[in-house]
């Protein structure tokens, strides 16, 4: 995978990735397209069909793509410190940030202009998510079957409140049952490593991932006994960790309404401020979760100060987030050629990104409701479990700072920095302007 006559020592190979990871802003497809600059058109340490090899696998994998294709990249340059410092690299930048951004939100929260503030960045955030909505819109739904698949997605969670986790495997199921598959043979080189000797490496990296991963929630329990908002954050995004199979705005829907309606860890306004946070710095976008179990902490912070327990609280969130995602490269990196032809498994991928499409499209009408209404009240009737706005409080300025943001990125293509940039300054304007 190295072109021999560019191979970077290791000391040059932490330097680009330290790079990368400070760099990475954009969401996943533009994170990917940094590292093929930096990788293959800038330094050509990697050739063109492996890299695409590694991209295909890494779509597999719950957990955000970029971030594990730059660990997997790393564990065939170095082996397992390359594929450690590449991931940790591509993550630790961006965490830093957030932290630093979440505690400047909780000492901020109640001052007025901050408020004005973040009124333009959630009605950014509308439309941002409906951009995402569209892009993977276009690249996923193929079929007549793909569009309903992603109709009964976002039907069975906005009207029937079903859980992600079923929604995600019952569309794995019927993608796997009914699905095109597609042969990859004439792409993927054979594979040279004997079976048993992948498989022992496999269980080697599962059973060390997984004790790393219990361990420091074992002691959370041990110490602070199973009822602790520790306790329960570590709980929660542990499951979320395995189930984020269609990137970061897929399982946003899933955890907005727990973290939300559930744990009442956050506001519907404080989430969305979240995702707003987490465009504008580099990394996975799946670094929301720092924020949001930082709040949840800080809102309960016994017996601990309210910043001890919010710093805590991020840590153990990034820990029970990204550990898994080593495990998954680790255990099934040396399967990957093996892997290409797995058309079943490629079909099931192709059901679950259908599905996404419904649950993005549940997600961005969850933060309609609750950024373009100041009121929303559950309604059931039967087996249906939703909610509904009270049109009375319908907010005018969010309605235009949204539609505003909603031409700027779909009409002129700007970007979600630019886009929650000049919304935040919109928002101070009108606010200030209206009284």
């Amino acid at each position: 995978m190295i072109d021999a006559q560019n191979t970077p020592t290791f000391r040059q190979f932490l330097g680009v990735f330290a790079r990368i990871g400070c760099l990475s802003f954009g969401g996943p497809a533009g994170q990917i397209a940094l590292i093929h600059r930096e990788l293959i058109d800038e330094r050509q340490w990697l050739e063109e069909g492996p890299f695409l090899r590694a991209l295909n696998f890494c779509h597999l994998l719950p957990g955000p793509e970029a971030q594990q294709l730059a660990t997997y990249i790393g564990w065939r340059m170095f082996g397992l410190r390359g594929g450690l410092a590449a991931g940790l690299l591509f993550i630790i930048p961006g965490a830093l940030v957030m932290l630093a951004l979440s505690l400047l939100y909780v000492q901020a929260t109640g001052l007025a202009g901050f408020e004005a503030a973040m009124a333009g960045v959630k009605a950014a955030v509308i439309a941002i998510v409906v951009q995402a909505l569209i892009r993977i819109a276009r690249r996923a739904l193929k079929t007549r079957a793909q569009v309903l698949l992603a109709i009964a997605a976002f039907v069975a969670l906005f009207l029937f409140d079903l859980p992600f986790p079923i929604v995600i495997a019952v569309a794995a199921l019927v993608g796997m049952l009914t699905g095109k598959t597609v042969d990859h043979a004439s792409t993927s080189p054979s594979a040279s490593t004997s079976a048993s000797t992948m498989f022992g490496q496999s269980i080697r990296a599962v059973l060390i991932g997984c004790l790393l991963w219990a361990a420091p929630v074992a002691l959370i329990f041990a110490t602070l006994g199973p009822d602790h908002v520790l306790a329960h954050v570590a709980t929660f995004f542990s499951k979320l960790a395995v189930v984020t199979f269609g990137g970061a705005y897929a399982v946003l829907a899933y955890m907005a309404q727990a973290a939300v309606q559930d744990m009442g860890w956050l506001s519907a306004g404080q989430m969305a401020d979240g995702l707003g946070l987490a465009e504008t710095t580099p990394g996975p976008l799946i670094l929301v979760t720092q924020f949001v179990g930082f709040l949840g902490a800080w809102n309960a912070p016994a017996p601990f100060t309210p910043t001890i327990a919010a710093i805590l609280a991020s840590i153990i969130v990034l820990w029970v987030t990204f550990v898994p995602c080593f495990i998954w490269i680790f255990a099934f990196a040396p399967w990957i050629e093996r892997l290409e032809h797995a058309r079943r498994l490629h079909a099931a991928l192709a059901g679950v990104t259908a599905a996404v499409v419904g649950v993005i499209a549940n997600l961005a009408l969850w933060f309609a409701l609750h950024v373009l209404f100041t009121r929303v009240t559950p309604f059931s009737a039967g087996p249906i479990h939703t909610q509904l706005p009270d049109v009375s409080s319908f907010d005018p300025v969010a309605a235009l700072l949204a539609a505003g943001a909603m031409i700027l990125m779909l009409r002129f293509n700007r970007g979600p920095v630019t886009v929650l940039g000049l919304a935040v300054l919109a928002s101070v304007a009108l606010r200030l302007v209206l009284g």
